[in-house]
């Protein structure tokens, strides 16, 4: 869908930089020891991050990736992960969009699903 959209990922506790364009806090908990007026967010998107539970299963545990993936992946289907969806969509439409994440092992993150799903719109 915006396979060419310049779509960045960042921890939410790095500075924020000029070029970043949107920021936006892709979890669904607020990060640990953060302020809001710090952390210079354009919008916080809940709704496209895991479920409690989902996120509870995976427990970043490499070995479930593939299969917390394939699950988030079903998340998003949802009604409210769609909307969501639009709303990061738009935005990376205007310019650089930042999707930012407390999670110290960006690789094995939802915000690598969340960036695949978003370019190619699966």
């Amino acid at each position: 869908m915006f396979p060419h959209a310049d779509i960045r990922v960042r921890r939410v506790y790095e500075p924020p930089e000029p070029a970043d364009g949107a920021r936006v806090l892709v979890d669904r908990l607020w990060p640990r020891g953060l302020s809001k007026a710090d952390a210079l967010l354009t919008e916080w998107c809940k709704d496209a991050a895991p479920s409690s539970e989902l996120r509870r299963w995976y427990r970043h545990e490499g070995e479930r990736f593939e299969r917390f993936a394939e699950r988030y992946r079903g998340e998003l289907a949802q009604e409210a992960a769609q909307a969501a969806l639009a709303r990061l969509r738009e935005l990376a439409a205007d310019g650089p969009l930042t999707l930012l994440t407390a999670t110290k092992e960006v690789g094995l993150s939802h915000v690598t699903v969340l960036v695949d799903v978003l370019r190619t719109g699966d």
